[in-house]
């Protein structure tokens, strides 16, 4: 069953479910939702196409309908729990479907019961939609998630604790509105209390959640100055890494990343890292880390080292690391030691050198960090250092430059122009800013390389408008001529150093598809883009075959494109906001009654078409069910449509709501302000009234203080002579002592010597004695010395006849594996006639189905057709019934009319 067919199937159930909610459509909509779920459609539904769209619409709103069976809803919330793993639908599912409002009603809703099965996988569905998305706070039903997830984690411990810890760590995370409502709440400092005895905790989930909504709440308040103290910082930073490398899988490692990166933003946290003493080691764990084949995992490490890059002492140490790993691994370990198969460096080639049908941006993370090592190598005057390095990854460099053809989509083509950009920073900012590294560029950089490069980017970015072009992709023409322009600029570097590098730059900046990169350089809104064009500008514009002209005239255009549009932006606004003023009067009140009479429609045919009473077309109108579908699945799109923009005015009259309460505050808190003010200016004149006593008596207190001072200072003269008898007698008591010591230690040194000599005298006994036995030993292991050998002969014939017998038990096993890999190569054959037999036994039993359909239809017309036969032979006889009578009739009438006309002689025909 396709892919089209089976959202088809799943929209036509969810319709017939809608209308009559039996056990049997509930069966029919869980089949189709199991086969949605097995075909794995990740990829179509982030598409934009209608069909895929419909569906995704449509399991929304089984999910916010509180009519749905548990079974049903848990069933759709684990196909969208299979869909949000793609970033593009999870990003459709949040902004067009607003689905996280959707779920947060579904656990407001089955909050009442604690028991409700469809609470727990909601919340994880919830938990995974919002990371690293900033939740609206005036959205629908957010203020109930918020009071139950707080009232949840602060309640007795069970399976839904965790879930709920991760989903307040992702609504708290960069969102002030969110994060001010949750303090401004009375029982905020329990709260605290509770997410501080969450630190002690055995799971290490549950530690990093309650620590990142700790750092999102109180990181500059006093709470979080407790917490994150100088005094306490490192044991912080030892339980984030201590969580980073032991953690409970991928999702524990990405929330603290995630933490980490947060409190590296804080100047004051960072200075901290900085200090901290077991940086290195924690550093060495962590580069461990990329030993694992997980590739999200690695990519959150490589943001962590990134993030690592943005302090530069750490970026320093983190080169260290990278490049000398044996000298940066000299520190303590704190942390539990790792086997580590292969450097860091090689570790960062082997993820930068990954294919581009990789689900996660690896590659170019470790691009990135690449090029942060050897600004900081540049910078440091190490270049020595990465040498052996520059060798390593030169190679990986020049093959992301290699030319792919233009059969790709388009976002596969978008992030090769995003890779090949980076390995030209590579190239172009740290590589060719020091000599030493140069000179590597230069050895293996040709200029066929830029130029088929340039040429490439020409055909793939549109510039190139010759014959056949295909119209391409803004985001991706742009992402061509700045790769254009960057590879200019890396020619202009090297063009005195690479043989016809030159020839090929000057031939390359007089060609007329230059025109279109430059407009987009020089009308650019970033300034790195600006000045790289005004460089290759200086270098062109002497040329003779340079247009010029050309380039006046496409950025005159561009500038008056740009003025229209600005003209025309405030028009639009206006006319949009009349327009959607007047769609929502017409749709609160004339959208419902259309809507009703429409649904009547379509259950009055569906009704019709079930009880057979328009069969009568059966043979012309097949299709006649799969149209009325279609037309009640664009009904009820257009009808979840609607509740999505009521969901979205309410909103925004929330948000209005909340904007007058804040001035209304606003007002409050300027009247109090004003007061304060005057009352500090009633304090001020008190206090400078106050200040004139008090200098009256200061004066007072000055003069007394000088006479003092005087009396003070005689009393320092005696007591500097009594001082000096003092230090005088102290000096001969001293020296008495020091006398007194000197003799005892001479005795004691007499003594200590009597017994030495003593004790030497008994061990030079010893010794003598100890040297005759030692001559005996010696004979006795000279005569073991010469058994040994002997039987080291033997030994030596027993272990050669033994090596004969290993060599032909050798040769065997090879003869062994011969005969393995064969049947190998046997297995591997009938594996591949199986699967060829599977997939013929699939399509048979494909055509048995289409087959079975066909005859029991044929089966039903069959019995119509019966049907209709013995209404036809029942009328047959009562006519013939009939004719019997009329015969009769006739035959009495011919005998009373005299006649001889019997009943049997008379034939009447129809």
């Amino acid at each position: 069953m396709d892919a089209s067919a089976s959202m088809k199937s799943l929209l036509l159930a969810a319709s017939q479910y809608r209308a009559v909610r039996t056990q049997s459509n509930a069966a029919l909509l869980q089949r189709s939702l199991e086969v949605i779920s097995g075909l794995k459609l990740t990829k179509l539904f982030a598409s934009n196409q209608t069909l895929p769209s419909e569906c995704l619409s449509c399991l929304v709103e089984l999910v916010d309908d509180p009519n749905t069976s548990s079974q049903l809803t848990l069933t759709v919330v684990g196909l969208l729990c299979q869909l949000v793993s793609d970033n593009e639908t999870r990003e459709a599912l949040q902004n067009t479907y607003n689905l996280s409002n959707v779920l947060a009603n579904v656990v407001h809703r089955s909050s009442v019961s604690p028991i409700d099965p469809v609470l727990l996988p909601s919340i994880q569905l919830l938990q995974k939609l919002t990371y690293n998305v900033r939740v609206f706070h005036a959205s629908a039903n957010i203020d109930e998630l918020i009071s139950f997830l707080i009232y949840h984690i602060q309640s007795t411990e069970d399976e839904l604790t965790i879930p709920c810890l991760g989903l307040m760590a992702n609504l708290c995370r960069h969102n002030l509105s969110i994060q001010a409502h949750i303090k401004s709440l009375t029982n905020v400092k329990g709260f605290y209390r509770t997410l501080i005895s969450f630190l002690a905790h055995s799971s290490l989930t549950m530690v990093v959640f309650a620590l990142s909504i700790l750092s999102s709440l109180t990181l500059n308040e006093e709470v979080g100055e407790k917490l994150f103290h100088s005094r306490n910082i490192h044991q912080t930073f030892q339980l984030i890494f201590n969580i980073l490398v032991n953690g409970d899988g991928t999702l524990t490692r990405k929330y603290s990343v995630d933490l980490l990166m947060d409190l590296l933003k804080n100047p004051k946290i960072s200075d901290y890292l900085t200090k901290y003493e077991h940086f290195r080691s924690c550093l060495n764990q962590v580069l461990g880390l990329l030993h694992g084949r997980d590739p999200d995992s690695s990519a959150k490490v490589l943001e962590l080292l990134l993030a690592f890059c943005s302090v530069p002492e750490l970026r320093h140490v983190l080169c260290q690391a990278i490049l000398e790993p044996n000298m940066a691994g000299c520190g303590s370990t704190r942390l539990a030691s790792r086997s580590k198969p292969s450097e860091p460096s090689i570790l960062l080639v082997h993820w930068s050198n990954q294919p581009l049908e990789a689900s996660e941006n690896c590659s170019t993370l470790a691009l990135e960090l690449f090029r942060e090592i050897f600004e900081d190598v540049i910078d440091t005057g190490h270049c020595a250092m990465a040498e052996r390095f520059v060798d390593l990854l030169l190679p990986v460099l020049l093959d992301q430059l290699h030319v792919l053809d233009n059969s790709l989509e388009d976002v596969l083509l978008k992030k090769k122009c995003e890779k090949i950009m980076k390995a030209i920073d590579i190239l172009n900012i740290p590589l060719c800013a020091d000599d030493i590294l140069k000179a590597h560029v230069t050895k293996v950089l040709t200029a066929s390389k830029c130029t088929d490069l340039i040429e490439h980017h020409f055909t793939c970015s549109g510039i190139d408008f010759g014959f056949g072009t295909k119209l391409i992709d803004s985001e991706l023409s742009k992402l061509a001529a700045d790769v254009v322009l960057k590879t200019l600029d890396l020619m202009s570097k090297l063009k005195q150093l690479v043989p016809s590098m030159e020839v090929s730059f000057y031939k390359v900046l007089q060609d007329q598809r230059l025109v279109s990169p430059l407009v987009f350089a020089l009308t650019s809104d970033h300034r790195e883009q600006v000045q790289a064009g005004l460089k290759i500008l200086f270098e062109a514009a002497p040329l003779p075959d340079f247009p010029a002209i050309a380039l006046g005239e496409s950025i005159a255009a561009n500038n008056s494109y740009r003025h229209q549009e600005a003209e025309h932006v405030p028009k639009r606004g206006h006319m949009q906001a009349a327009t959607t003023c007047v769609n929502s009067m017409k749709g609160s009140t004339v959208c419902p009654s259309n809507e009703d009479a429409a649904t009547f429609n379509i259950q009055d045919l569906i009704q019709k078409l079930q009880s057979g009473l328009e069969m009568k077309e059966s043979v012309t109108d097949v299709r006649i069910s799969e149209i009325m579908a279609v037309y009640e699945q664009k009904l009820s799109a257009l009808a979840s449509k609607e509740t999505r923009l009521q969901d979205l005015l309410e909103a925004k009259a929330l948000a209005l709501a909340q904007a007058d309460r804040l001035i209304t505050q606003y007002h409050c808190q300027r009247a109090q302000a004003e007061s304060e003010v005057r009352t500090l200016a009633s304090m001020l004149k008190d206090a400078e009234r106050i200040n004139e006593d008090l200098e009256a008596l200061l004066k007072a207190q000055q003069v007394e203080s000088e006479r003092a001072q005087g009396d003070i200072e005689q009393l320092f003269q005696h007591n500097r002579k009594l001082q000096t008898v003092a230090e005088e007698h102290e000096i001969l008591k001293r020296s008495s002592i020091d006398l007194l010591q000197k003799h005892e230690s001479t005795e004691r040194q007499c003594k200590d010597l009597q017994v030495t000599c003593n004790s030497l005298n008994k061990q030079l006994e010893t010794i003598k004695r100890q040297k005759e036995s030692l001559e005996q030993q010696n004979d006795k292991t000279v005569s073991q010395l010469l058994e040994s050998e002997e039987h080291r002969k033997e030994l030596h014939k027993q272990l050669q006849d033994k090596e004969g017998k290993i060599s032909s038990l050798q040769h065997k096993v090879k003869v062994q594996e011969e005969k393995l890999k064969a049947r190998e190569k046997e297995k591997n054959d009938m594996e591949e006639t199986i699967d060829i037999l599977r997939k013929e036994l699939s399509r048979t039993e494909q055509m048995r189905k289409e087959l079975s359909i066909k005859a029991s239809s044929l089966e039903v017309q069959k019995t119509q057709l019966e049907g209709r036969l013995e209404e036809k032979e029942a009328l047959v006889k009562l006519q013939q019934e009939e004719l019997n009578k009329h015969s009769h009739m006739i035959a009495m009438i011919h005998s009373l009319s005299g006649g001889k006309l019997s009943a049997e002689t008379v034939n009447l025909s129809l």
